[in-house]
C-alpha cells in the first residue's frame, strides 16, 4: 500500500508532541508503535505537519493522539496559561498563539525582571499622575485663583483622563509601528513635559496643557505596559510578572500621597509633586535604551537576527533555536500584514475583541471609583476624620490585595480569580448597602461600612484589578494584539471620563 501524508496543522513543540504521542502508542513494548520510524513527521512550508504512515487511518491515529496528549498536559496543570495550538489547516497561521515545548522551564542564564521594572516605571507614572491631583488640588487653585471656580478645577481633574482616552488609542498604532521599546520613549516626552508643565504652570490654561499632556502618556502606558510584560515574560511566570503592572500602579498612587504629606505646612509643594514626576519619565527612556524589543514583535517584522539577540538578553543564549523556533511555529512569523483597526470589527476578531472590552466595561460598572471617590466620607462616619489616613488604608488594601492576585495567579488560574473577585465585591456592597440601610445595624453602620470599603477593594485587587490588562495580550492573535488591547483600555478610560462628569453632574 503506498504511503499517504495528511496535512495536519499542530503548532507547538514538534519533540515534545512526538515523544508523547510514542510513549502512549508504544506503552509496554520496545517497539516504535505501528512502525511509525524517527522520520514519521515532518514539516510542511505553512507550519504544519505532515503525517507518513502505511495508511490513512494510522496517520489520523497518531495526530489525534498526539493532539490529545497535548490537551492532557494543558489540562493536567490548573491554571497554566499555556494554549492549545491544534487547528485545522485553514485556520490563519497568526491567530494561532505558540505553546512553549517543556524545555522552556529549564533554568536559563538571562533574566527578564530587570527589563519588567523598567516597563513598570510606566505604571508607576499611571497611578501617580491619577492619584497626584487629589492632594494638590485645593492648593493649586488657591495658587492659580480658581478656587471659587469649581468647574475649572473639574477640568483639572478631568483633563488628564481625557488625554488618557486618546493615548490609549493610539498607544496600539504606535507600538505596531515603532516597536514596543521606542515607543516607551516616545511615551516619555508627553509624561516628562506634561509633568514639567503642570509643575511650572502660572495660570490654569498651562496646567491644563500639562495635564492632557500627561493624560496622552498615561493613555499610552496603559496599553503598552502589560502588553511589553506579557510578550517577554516566560510563560510560567507571565501570570505573577502580569500582575506586577497593577502593583506599580498601586504603588504610584500610594506615592502620590506620600508626596503630598508635606503641603500642611509648605502649600507651594504642590509644584514640587508634579515636578517629581519627571525623574521616573526620564528614568524610562533610558530604561528602554539599554532594553531588549519584544522577540515577538521583531519575529512579525522579519527583523531574525535582532530577535535573536534579543532572546539572548532574556532568556540566555542557551535558548535562541528552542525560543525561535516557538515564536515561528506558533504564526508570529505570517507574512500577513498587521489589522487595521477596522478590521477588529470583522466577523473573524469581533467575539474575542468583545470579550476584552467587556472585561474593563464589568470592571468599571462594579463601582470601584464610587467606592474609592466617597471612602473619606465612609471613614468620617467611623470617625476617622483624617483623609490621608482613609486615603492611606484604601492604598494600602489595594496593594496587599494586589500582591496576593501576584502570587496566585499562575496557580489558581485568571477565570478563578475573577469569580472570587467579583463574588467578593457583590458581598461587600451589600455589607456595604446594609450598613447604611438597616436600621437594626446603626450602632454599627460606621464600623461595618469601613469594613465593607476595605473588603471591596482587597476583593478588587484580588482579580477584577490586575486581570483584564493582563488577560487581554493573551487572548489576541498577534496580528489584532497591540490595537486590540489599546481599544480595550480606550473603552477602559471612556469610562472613566463618563462617570466621572456623571458624578459632576449628581
Amino acid at each position: 500500500m503506498q504511503s499517504s501524508s495528511i496535512p495536519i496543522d499542530v503548532k507547538g513543540s514538534v519533540a515534545a508532541l512526538e515523544l508523547r504521542s510514542r510513549s502512549r502508542l508504544s506503552a509496554g513494548t520496545n517497539k516504535p508503535a505501528g512502525g511509525f520510524g524517527p522520520r514519521t513527521v515532518s514539516m510542511s512550508s505553512n507550519g504544519g505537519f505532515f503525517f507518513h504512515g502505511r495508511s490513512p487511518l494510522r496517520a489520523l491515529g497518531l495526530a489525534r493522539v498526539m493532539t490529545m496528549a497535548r490537551i492532557e498536559a494543558i489540562f493536567a496543570s490548573k491554571g497554566n496559561p499555556r494554549r492549545l495550538t491544534a487547528q485545522a489547516a485553514a485556520t490563519p497561521a497568526d491567530d494561532l498563539e505558540d505553546v512553549p515545548s517543556d524545555k522552556i522551564k529549564e533554568k536559563s542564564s538571562g533574566t527578564v525582571l530587570p527589563y519588567v521594572g523598567v516597563a513598570c516605571l510606566g505604571a508607576i507614572l499611571f497611578g501617580y499622575h491619577l492619584g497626584v491631583v487629589n492632594g494638590a488640588l485645593e492648593y493649586l487653585s488657591r495658587d492659580l485663583g480658581i478656587t471659587e471656580n469649581t468647574v475649572l478645577q473639574g477640568w483639572v481633574v478631568s483633563t488628564l483622563l481625557a488625554g488618557a482616552t486618546v493615548g490609549s488609542f493610539t498607544g496600539g498604532s504606535l507600538a505596531d509601528k515603532f516597536g514596543r521599546t521606542r515607543t516607551f520613549q516616545l511615551d516619555a516626552i508627553p509624561l516628562a513635559v506634561g509633568a514639567f508643565l503642570s509643575a511650572t504652570a502660572q495660570n490654569v490654561q498651562t496646567m491644563l496643557i500639562g495635564r492632557l499632556l500627561s493624560g496622552i502618556g498615561i493613555g499610552i502606558s496603559s496599553a503598552i505596559v502589560p502588553l511589553y510584560i506579557s510578550e517577554i515574560s516566560p510563560t510560567e511566570i507571565r501570570g505573577a510578572l502580569g500582575s506586577v503592572n497593577q502593583l506599580f500602579i498601586c504603588i504610584g498612587i500610594l506615592a502620590a500621597l506620600v508626596a503630598g504629606l508635606p503641603l500642611a505646612g509648605n502649600p507651594l509643594w504642590w509644584r514640587t509633586m508634579f515636578g517629581i514626576a519627571i525623574v521616573p519619565s526620564v528614568l524610562l527612556a533610558l530604561g528602554m535604551s539599554f532594553s531588549p524589543e519584544s522577540p515577538r514583535w521583531l519575529v512579525q517584522q522579519g527583523k531574525l537576527s535582532q530577535a535573536e539577540s534579543s532572546i539572548r538578553s532574556l532568556y540566555g543564549k542557551e535558548k535562541v533555536a528552542e525560543v525561535m523556533y516557538e515564536l515561528k511555529a506558533g504564526g508570529q512569523g505570517s507574512t500577513e500584514q498587521d489589522a487595521s483597526w477596522f478590521d477588529l470589527f470583522s466577523k473573524r476578531y469581533r467575539k474575542v475583541v468583545s470579550v476584552g472590552a467587556a472585561l474593563f466595561l464589568f470592571q468599571q460598572l462594579a463601582g470601584i471609583n464610587a467606592v474609592v471617590y466617597y471612602s473619606t466620607s465612609v471613614f468620617r462616619s467611623a470617625g476617622i476624620a483624617s483623609d490621608v489616613a482613609a486615603s492611606a488604608l484604601v492604598g494600602a488594601s489595594n496593594v496587599f490585595g494586589t500582591t496576593i492576585a501576584s502570587s496566585l495567579m499562575d496557580k489558581q488560574g485568571r477565570k478563578s480569580l475573577l469569580i472570587t473577585s467579583f463574588t467578593g465585591m457583590a458581598a461587600s456592597m451589600f455589607l456595604l448597602s446594609l450598613s447604611f440601610t438597616w436600621k437594626v445595624l446603626a450602632p454599627y453602620s460606621g464600623t461595618l461600612a469601613v469594613l465593607g470599603t476595605v473588603l471591596y477593594v482587597l476583593s478588587f485587587s484580588l482579580g477584577a484589578g490586575p486581570v483584564p490588562a493582563l488577560l487581554l495580550p493573551e487572548i489576541f492573535a498577534s496580528r489584532i494584539r497591540a490595537k486590540a488591547v489599546a481599544l480595550s483600555l480606550g473603552m477602559h478610560w471612556v469610562l472613566v471620563l463618563g462617570m466621572f462628569y456623571t458624578r459632576r453632574l449628581a
